[in-house]
């Protein structure tokens, strides 16, 4: 009698994990109380860590971005400043080449404000706000170690103040 073992065919996780960083761009509308919605150019750097998960992919990721967009309110404008992020993602591999994912985390943005102070002169500053950052994405490996990503983000700070995202990204990994 002769036996065989036949190879167990195990999906392929290791394109989707270890250390990795990108460059991010995007388009970021912001939302405010009393202003009307702006919009404006998103970029950044993303940098995380994605780990094997039985058939899944868990991973972290912190993030520093700017943008170009500018709030007008009466008596004044505002305009974004950096927004940091950091969370985690859950992913499930399409193949060997895409990961889709989801991801949620803390959000901290700062808003730089100018103001009449009603006697002619200006009053300026600045406030940061915590939020919450959810999303979903797709990741794409173009080459061994180099990948695109798409996403679609939304974040919700404090004082009435949130943002819609759709981000790019070009990165590799470690």
């Amino acid at each position: 009698m002769c036996f065989v073992s036949a190879p167990v065919f195990a999906q392929d996780y290791a394109p989707f994990t270890g250390a990795h960083a990108e460059i991010i761009t995007g388009y970021d509308v912001v939302d405010a109380k009393g202003a009307k919605s702006a919009d404006g150019l998103l970029y950044g750097l993303n940098a995380g860590y994605d780990f094997a998960l039985g058939g899944l992919i868990l991973g972290i990721e912190g993030e520093i971005s700017d943008s170009t967009t500018r709030l007008h309110v009466a008596g004044g404008k505002s305009e974004t400043d950096r927004d940091l992020y950091v969370g985690g993602r859950l992913g499930v591999p399409l193949g060997s080449k895409a990961l889709a994912y989801v991801k949620a985390g803390y959000s901290n943005a700062r808003m730089e404000y100018e103001a009449s102070d009603g006697e002619g002169g200006l009053i300026r500053g600045g406030d940061n706000g915590d939020g919450l950052r959810l999303g979903a994405g797709l990741e794409y490996r173009i080459a061994e170690k180099l990948f695109l990503k798409g996403e679609y983000r939304y974040s919700d700070y404090e004082a009435g103040v949130s943002r819609h995202q759709l981000v790019t990204g070009i990165g590799l990994r470690f």
